[in-house]
């Protein structure tokens, strides 16, 4: 992962620090899960996990039992869908969205890369540039060792590990998630953060004025409130 795993780590700090951005998106995320497997987080690992990553933004716990409560409302029919795009200087975007009504979506994100020099793409365009992975954070404990951490997460799907501030990232595919997450708990392992992420197989790095025409887009895209994620191949 290495340098662009330094570049999205230090991108989604600056982003998310907006309180006023992440507590809606992670409200949608809980109440989906809520809604597609049942309000008890113990019989429902969608949802553990989806409290988990609000806890870790330290998201209010009246705002937690809020989104599962609207998964029982008729109005909570969100969706799940994922769009496609091409940015300013040729950046390859992907993005993650939750909505109510995926028309109003696409035309905002159509018109978020018009207004970039961008375009939305045919869904599957960017599917052979970027690989969904699933990936687990902790923090280290002093009786911790990563190489036999390595050892043995391997046979449940474990592809990397890494160490940045004391963190640890574990990263497989994203149809490993379950296992990992079932042997990191059998560890006795605390995770702070779950998520599925795409992860883009060739990063380019673009020039500092490049990148002032890209966050522009990133910035509009995030700020809109039917997106939940937005990944790029920047280095």
């Amino acid at each position: 992962m290495g340098r662009a795993f330094e570049y999205r780590k230090a991108a989604k700090e600056k982003r998310w620090g907006k309180m006023s951005l992440i507590f809606p998106k992670l409200s949608k995320s809980i109440t989906v899960a809520a809604k597609s497997g049942g309000s008890d987080p113990d019989m429902n690992p969608k949802l553990r996990t989806a409290i988990l990553n609000a806890k870790a933004e330290n998201m209010p716990k009246a705002n937690i039992d809020s989104a599962i409560k609207r998964a029982t409302e008729k109005s909570a029919n969100l969706e799940e869908i994922s769009y496609e795009g091409r940015g300013p200087h040729g950046v390859s975007v992907f993005i993650d969205c939750l909505t109510d009504n995926p028309t109003r979506t696409i035309a905002n994100l159509k018109f978020h890369f018009k207004k970039t020099d961008g375009e939305v793409l045919v869904n599957g365009s960017l599917k052979f540039m970027f690989d969904k992975k699933a990936i687990f954070e902790f923090e280290k404990t002093e009786d911790q060792d990563l190489e036999e951490l390595e050892l043995e997460l391997i046979d449940a799907g474990l592809e990397e590990i890494e160490m940045h501030d004391n963190t640890v990232y574990v990263v497989a595919n994203y149809t490993d998630f379950g296992t990992l997450n079932t042997a990191l708990e059998e560890m006795k392992i605390e995770v702070t953060k779950a998520t599925l992420e795409q992860i883009a197989n060739n990063t380019k790095k673009y020039s500092e004025v490049e990148m002032e025409d890209i966050n522009i887009l990133i910035d509009r895209l995030e700020e809109d409130e039917d997106v939940q994620a937005v990944y790029t191949n920047v280095e």
